[in-house]
């Protein structure tokens, strides 16, 4: 349906300044921000149609083409050349969705840089589900804290299939102590959509909790993260 043949008092944009934020759904807080629709589709349709979609590897690399992002988790780590590949996302609605999603983590950030890392035990969870939920392609990340556990940097630091050998102690050793960091938070995402570390995932982390113990350094933790989910790996005594 046409948003203006929507009553008044029920349109997305109306709605979220008489009602707040709050009362929105995903598919019409993603409208305010599209703003229109293309022929033949309305911005409610198209909304709900970008979220319910996925693209999976194969229509990343293909060319052109529309696809979605099965929800908006899956929005919150799509690129800038996923959304150039949707039909109707014209570069103006491109530039504006990209920015929003930079906003969300940098705000994040910033939470991590202003207080105790772990203050909030979510937060590590959904700041690196922002930056590596999404990627095709195996991630490893370091999030480098202060002697408060508070953000002082954040790398991804090697991609690929993640194993002891692809990941290189000595290089973390190396960015530790380059920040001045007290203590590390590991990250890498699982592309296959689980969460459940493997042997391979835990003698990495054994691994760099050695090399780190040796400059000082603490391991609190290893994140892994998949769409829509995240695991700590100190919560079920694995690190």
């Amino acid at each position: 349906m046409p948003i203006k043949d929507i009553p008044a008092e029920a349109r997305p944009r109306e709605k979220l300044l008489s009602r707040g934020p709050g009362a929105l759904s995903d598919i019409e807080l993603l409208a305010i921000l599209l703003r229109t629709g293309i022929q033949g589709k309305g911005v409610l349709q198209m909304s709900e149609e970008l979220l319910q979609l996925k693209i999976d590897s194969a229509s990343r690399n293909a060319d052109g083409g529309s696809g979605g992002f099965g929800g908006i988790s899956g929005l919150l780590g799509a690129t800038a050349d996923d959304l150039k590949r949707v039909k109707g996302l014209g570069p103006a609605k491109r530039a504006e969705i990209v920015a929003v999603l930079e906003l969300a983590r940098r705000a994040m950030a910033q939470k991590l840089q202003e207080r105790e890392v772990f203050a909030d035990p979510n937060a590590v969870k959904h700041y690196m589900q922002l930056y590596l939920a999404n990627k095709q392609h195996e991630v490893f990340a370091v999030l480098f804290l202060d002697a408060q556990n508070r953000l002082l940097a954040m790398e991804e630091m090697f991609q690929g299939t993640l194993t002891q050998t692809s990941v290189y102690p000595r290089e973390v050793v190396v960015r530790a102590l380059h920040h001045c960091a007290a203590a590390v938070v590991l990250a890498h995402n699982h592309p296959s959509g689980t969460v459940q570390p493997s042997r391979a995932d835990e003698m990495l982390t054994q691994t760099l909790k050695s090399a780190l113990a040796l400059v000082d350094v603490r391991v609190l933790d290893h994140i892994i993260v998949a769409p829509g989910q995240a695991l700590s790996m100190a919560e079920t005594g694995l690190v």
